[in-house]
Order: structure tokens, then C-alpha cells, then sequence
């Protein structure tokens, strides 16, 4: 089964066979990725890696996919000349990284995608997520956002080998 997401006038949406779900996505839209920073969603079939929640904050998902607790050192590296690019990485680190344990709830559940991971290119694009949504739906920085309870029930229903198609 596959998570489908796409835009139109009314704005980005994710549905699994359960309807739309609205969705939030980069402000640049879904194209093909550029590189770092580009506010782009890529467009693309993506498998779901792992998934990452705060345990301090929300329950274990029930998933069947990896599941790892976000330790308060855990970071993404989101610096293209560094060999971790584009992987998870212990803070502090030499090199610039972004937060997996964030002050806001934007993390306290996240579905790591299989974006420039096999193998990771310098500058294509780094951290592209399943997260949790702003109140109001605000531009990811190219990650895809939902409400909480539309993530929980779409992890619930991912399995192995299931993938996040983005057009």
C-alpha cells in the first residue's frame, strides 16, 4: 500500500484509501528537487526508513517499520560537504545539523523517506520527513506535514516495503 501525496488549488493532501488528508508541503511546491534549501517536496516514490517519536511526549506508534526514540542529542546533517549528509548524527556536531529535539511538536513523531539515501549526493536534499503539521498547515521546508492523528493512521498502516509516492 502506498501513501499517495499531491497538491491542487485547495492545497497539498495524503490519502492511503481512507480519503484526503490535508497536508502541508515545502512552499516551492512538488518538482523535482534542485537541492539543499530549495523549499522544494520532491516528486517521486519514496520507501519509509524509519520511524522516530518523542518519547516523552507520545506513545510509541504501532507501526510494523523501525522504531527509535529521539534522544535529546539526535541531529540531521544538513551540511553537503560532510560525509554524514543527509544522516542522523549526534549533537553537538562539527558541522551544521538540524535538531530532531525540537522545542515545538514538529518531531515528536517522524517518518524518515528514502530521499538521496542510496546514495546520498552532496547538496541534492537532505531531511525530507513525514512530520507532524504546523496549527496552520504553514510550508514544511520541503518535508510533508499532517495533523497528529492522520500520522498516527497512516504509519499504522505502512508496512516493509510500502512507499510515500509524491506528484
Amino acid at each position: 500500500m502506498d501513501l499517495i501525496v499531491a497538491s491542487a488549488l485547495e492545497g497539498a493532501w495524503l490519502d492511503w484509501g481512507a480519503g484526503k488528508k490535508r497536508a502541508a508541503i515545502g512552499p516551492a511546491g512538488i518538482a523535482l528537487k534542485g537541492g539543499e534549501g530549495d523549499g522544494i517536496t520532491p516528486r517521486g516514490r519514496f520507501p519509509v526508513r524509519d520511524i522516530f517519536y518523542r518519547a516523552d511526549r507520545v506513545p510509541a506508534p504501532r507501526t510494523t517499520l523501525p522504531l527509535r526514540k529521539i534522544a535529546p542529542d539526535d541531529g540531521w546533517c544538513d551540511a553537503p560537504d560532510d560525509p554524514n549528509y543527509n544522516r542522523l548524527v549526534k549533537l553537538p556536531y562539527p558541522a551544521s545539523a538540524e535538531h530532531m529535539w525540537r522545542d515545538d511538536h514538529l518531531y515528536d513523531l517522524v517518518a524518515v523517506l528514502g530521499y538521496n539515501d542510496d546514495p546520498v549526493v552532496p547538496g541534492k536534499g537532505s531531511a525530507i520527513f513525514l512530520h507532524m503539521a504546523k496549527p496552520d498547515y504553514s510550508p514544511t521546508q520541503g518535508c510533508v506535514a499532517l495533523a497528529n492523528d492522520d500520522l498516527l493512521a497512516a504509519l499504522e498502516q505502512l508496512q516493509l516495503g510500502d512507499q510515500v509516492v509524491i506528484e
